[in-house]
């Protein structure tokens, strides 16, 4: 299957004019994949200049919303250059999808390829923000494209296929752990469902034991997606704000940024 995921083609086109705010423009673009699907998506592009340093935004898998582009607004505003496919409405995939569809990922690689072909990005490997089925997506990525990947941000991310067997989903993690090398950052609710925080703790040792560069965050009282709950308590506004703070601190570390987020590699 890697022939094809391997050899993703990019053919962009601006579908709306940016919406512009304060700080950030938000363009809406279409990707062609590999298998030639079009692929919508999302660049936000902080004010000034640049160039920008790059980042990939992966989604979870209950669809790409406003809450999406909210966050992607926020890493622009940050100083990120930001790209944000959606894997699940080019291919007409209802929200909340239980299984992974492996043609989904020449979707998420598609907008790897766009994001390092702009001429306002940093000539540099990009960080990856992922939420939820994200991550996944970032470890399958990265395993592959590790010169292309500094490092890996992680929101309560799978750490296993979800379609590997039930034994696999309770005992072991996904292959690509075992093989990865690109620094993450793995952020989750202290009450997030049990198998989530199981696997994304046996992900941290299984790194940490490698020597990988990993650290494991756990917000006391936050729940479930905890930075975009619409009942989000006061401590999960809290959680929500430390964790983009240490988003944005990893990514400048591993991206060799320098404080003013100029580009790690010219």
């Amino acid at each position: 299957m890697k022939h094809w995921i391997m050899a993703t083609a990019i053919l962009a086109s601006a579908l709306s004019a940016p919406v512009r705010g304060d700080e950030v423009a938000i363009s809406k673009i279409t990707l062609r994949a590999a298998d030639g699907g079009e692929v919508p998506a999302e660049v936000a592009t902080p004010a000034g200049k640049g160039p920008f340093p790059p980042v990939l935004f992966i989604h979870a898998k209950r669809g790409y919303e406003g809450d999406e582009r909210a966050h992607i607004r926020e890493l622009a505003a940050q100083g990120f250059l930001v790209v944000a496919p959606d894997w699940q409405s080019g291919r007409f995939i209802e929200r909340w999808p239980s299984a992974h569809d492996p043609a989904t990922e020449m979707d998420v690689e598609a907008g790897l390829d766009y994001l390092k072909s702009l001429p306002n990005a940093c000539r540099q490997p990009v960080g990856i923000v992922g939420l939820s089925r994200g991550p996944y997506y970032a470890i399958r990525l990265a395993t592959r494209r590790g010169a292309d990947i500094a490092a890996i941000v992680s929101y309560y991310g799978h750490m296993q296929n979800p379609n590997a067997p039930e034994p696999d989903q309770l005992f072991r993690v996904a292959p690509e752990v075992m093989q990865l090398t690109t620094p993450i950052l793995y952020l989750i609710g202290e009450q997030d469902f049990e198998l989530r925080r199981i696997n994304g703790g046996r992900a941290f040792y299984a790194l940490w034991e490698r020597g990988v560069p990993v650290e494991y965050q756990v917000y006391p009282m936050a729940r479930r997606a905890f930075d975009f709950r619409p009942d989000q308590t006061p401590e999960e506004k809290i959680a929500t704000r430390h964790a983009r703070e240490r988003a944005k601190a990893w990514l400048i570390r591993w991206m060799k940024l320098t404080p003013s987020m100029q580009c790690g590699n010219g």
